[in-house]
């Protein structure tokens, strides 16, 4: 009887818990990107998702939300064959008062999508780059107040999110200087400083840690300048040291492996536009807008290309890519002007044609974002 007694009372076995070997959904459910589902299969989930619905969904969660922001978004969605290719410009329109204004061209080229507006002052002589499927406008000065407001300001805009947020700002303050992407992380070199002074100084940011830190500065002062990337080096071009020496053809190459700068001696001067396609650099120089300069880093070398005329023939022209061709927008709106598209793998003689990419009004500058 107490036996029997003792065997009833005896607590059940309980099943051994393999608590390292779980999975984090099975764990806590609660912070599971969608419980239920393995994390990987989840994440495949909301990248198949059309990434106009993505500022909605970033209120469901506080997962969903970091997921939304973090790199690893566009790797997912690349993955899945699911990147979009959309075109933003900055754009001012023609007899109309007020600040010039972020827009994304859908698709068709023809779909305007203003942005929210940018947080800070209206401002010129800043730069522009694009890291992690993210735009990022850099310093400049505050438009109509002189260079004297010069800016240390960064706002970076989240293409999935549709919003603007206020990044770390600069070590040094300028405007007119180099900017690029180089290996995920900004680069920022020369410019002008809050006094007017031609600066040599550079700097780099890392946006995991969301701070800039000072590097080897350039050999020279340099203003007026831009820059660009080839095979994970900074190269940076055009622009001049001061007032009384005349532009500078040298090309400052920045190498991040020894954190060193080297130099090339034949760069191209007063740049107007430049842009990116494949692996060649492709700029318009102000003393001929009917010509495009094209610098092929494998061997230094440049190569010119006639522009059709189209319009009037003093129209000068900014920049922009879309499906791996190079885009034409006029500086200043022109009635009738169709934009020229110029496709360097089309057959000879078929390289020219008009695209119906179109900014609502004249375009200042345009960047590319995969994402």
């Amino acid at each position: 009887m107490c036996s029997r007694a003792r065997m009833q009372l005896k607590p059940p076995t309980r099943p051994k818990l393999y608590s390292g070997l779980m999975p984090q959904a099975e764990r806590d459910p609660y912070r599971a990107l969608i419980p239920g589902l393995p994390e990987d299969l989840a994440k495949i989930c909301l990248a198949l998702v059309p990434r106009s619905h993505f500022p909605v969904m970033g209120a469901v969660s506080k997962r969903w939300m970091s997921f939304l922001e973090s790199k690893e978004l566009i790797a997912v969605r690349k993955e899945v064959g699911k990147l979009e290719e959309m075109v933003y410009v900055l754009t001012a329109d023609a007899g109309v008062k007020g600040p010039p204004h972020w827009e994304v061209l859908g698709s068709s080229g023809q779909k305007h999508s203003p942005l929210p507006r940018m947080p800070g002052a209206t401002k010129a002589g800043f730069g522009v780059v694009v890291l992690d499927g993210k735009l990022v406008v850099i310093a400049g000065y505050a438009a109509g107040h002189g260079k004297t407001c010069v800016s240390d300001e960064v706002y970076q805009y989240d293409s999935f999110l549709n919003r603007w947020t206020v990044l770390a700002k600069m070590n040094v303050a300028r405007c007119d200087f180099a900017c690029a992407e180089v290996n995920g992380v900004i680069y920022v070199a020369g410019g002008f400083g809050p006094n007017g002074d031609s600066l040599s100084s550079v700097e780099v940011y890392d946006p995991e840690q969301n701070k800039w830190a000072l590097i080897e500065s350039l050999r020279r002062p340099r203003w007026g300048c831009f820059g660009c990337s080839f095979e994970g080096k900074l190269y940076v071009m055009g622009g001049r040291s001061s007032f009384t020496i005349g532009n500078s053809r040298f090309v400052d190459v920045y190498n991040p492996n020894n954190h060193a700068w080297g130099e090339v001696k034949n760069g191209c001067v007063m740049v107007t536009a430049h842009a990116v396609l494949g692996e060649k650099l492709f700029c318009m120089e102000w003393k001929n807008q009917r010509s495009l300069a094209v610098f092929n880093p494998a061997d230094n070398s440049w190569q010119k290309i006639p522009v059709p005329l189209t319009g009037s023939s003093s129209t000068c022209f900014s920049f922009g890519i879309h499906d791996d061709k190079l885009l034409l927008f006029p500086l200043v709106e022109e009635p009738g002007y169709q934009t020229l598209m110029y496709d360097p793998t089309a057959p000879t003689g078929s390289e020219w044609c008009t695209s119906k990419f179109k900014p609502s009004g004249s375009c200042l500058c345009s960047v590319t974002i995969k994402a």
